[in-house]
């Protein structure tokens, strides 16, 4: 059961605080694009209210701490760990930082600042020390790692206080997947359990992290070598219904992929062909009062919603109303995709995710889905 099970919180309280996470995490990528063989490991993951945790253990002896998955890097007191060293100015894995945002300090230690759309920042020293993963009692180490200890942080997405900091699971050479690199075979998957829900599933590293089965369906990774934060996948087309398709017209990795963000953004126009396209095949009456962020509500719980499905390059992915739909309090049901007011910018977010194993094979350079009871995994 996760600890952070909250049988207190409304429904309204978790799309309120889904709603947020997801806009201030939209503005956040904005910013960022303006600017051992192979083994086993798996870490705990546990729901938070709209996003996910995961469980990692710092320095030496180890420290339990839960943080965000996501493109960044954690906190921790470095004070308590014997194999803590500081890294200096002219470092190699200093001199990987943006020049914009990296600064020496007093003795050349190596700084970093940074500033998101969103008004999260981080000012944080790049350390080593050591990272593991595992149970309270048994571990698996991975010495010299490199990643930021932060002394001014606020992240505005992590109203909850419950995150001691991010996990970088990009591209980027300071991500923990680059650093574990070919440990692991450069592969993890994740399964991502209902919001609200009282179980955890598993973050899986290496072989253990392969999806098998007769669902299994993948489509090219693309990284693209000045973003490489991110992962793009090829969104060519939806199906609303059974016969209703509208073709997004773009190539080349045009979607991102995040478990960070709960709502899935669509870029405009294809936003609005596909919101005409949902009310065409549904017939529902929209209320007026639509709850913000959201463009399509209901109030009929009961009604039978088409069926979704997203056609990636060699990849077709069918969803759930779980997957596109939010039932808030007094039975109405909105639409949990909106339209990015950033060009150029749409996102997979999580909820279209829940319920899914995930697998990403950045040497392969493929992303694989298969359905899956993930309060199972």
């Amino acid at each position: 059961m996760s600890p952070f099970y909250n049988p207190s919180l409304s429904k309204l309280d978790l799309i309120r605080n889904v709603a947020f996470r997801s806009n201030t995490r939209l503005n956040r990528f904005s910013h960022s694009l303006s600017l051992l063989s192979n083994e086993n490991y798996k870490s705990i993951i546990l729901p938070n209210n709209g996003d996910y945790l995961m469980r990692i253990f710092i320095g030496t002896p180890p420290i339990e701490k839960l943080a965000i998955f996501d493109p960044d890097t954690p906190l921790y007191d470095r004070t308590k760990s014997s194999a803590h060293t500081n890294l200096t100015c002219d470092t190699q894995s200093c001199t990987l930082l943006p020049k914009k945002q990296q600064f020496c300090g007093k003795s050349q230690e190596c700084f970093y600042s940074y500033h998101y759309g969103d008004k999260s920042f981080s000012v944080s020293e790049l350390v080593v020390d050591s990272i593991s993963f595992g149970s309270n009692s048994v571990h698996i180490t991975f010495p010299k790692s490199i990643f930021g200890c932060g002394y001014y942080n606020i992240f505005t997405a992590d109203n909850s206080g419950k995150a001691a900091g991010l996990v970088g699971l990009g591209a980027g050479p300071f991500s923990l997947v680059s650093q574990l690199g070919h440990s692991i075979g450069r592969k993890f998957s994740y399964c991502l359990v209902p919001f609200g829900s009282n179980s955890t599933s598993k973050l899986k590293f290496g072989n253990q992290s392969t999806i098998t089965g007769n669902e299994v369906v993948s489509t090219p990774l693309i990284i693209k070598s000045l973003e490489q934060t991110f992962y793009y996948l090829n969104l060519e087309g939806i199906t609303i219904g059974r016969q209703k398709t509208i073709q997004t017209g773009q190539i080349d990795g045009n979607i991102i992929i995040d478990s960070g963000t709960a709502l899935m953004y669509l870029e405009q126009p294809f936003f609005d062909d596909f919101l005409a396209s949902v009310k065409e095949v549904i017939d529902i009456e929209e209320v007026e009062d639509i709850p913000s962020p959201f463009h399509y509500c209901f109030e009929d719980p009961n009604s039978s919603f088409p069926s979704i499905v997203l056609h990636f390059t060699g990849a077709n992915v069918p969803l759930q109303p779980k997957n596109i739909l939010y039932l808030e309090e007094n039975n109405l049901v909105c639409l949990a995709v909106v339209p990015s007011n950033i060009a150029g910018i749409s996102i997979l977010g999580n909820l279209a995710q829940i319920d899914f194993q995930v697998e990403y094979d950045l040497e392969g350079k493929k992303l694989s889905f298969s359905p899956s009871d993930c309060t199972k995994n």
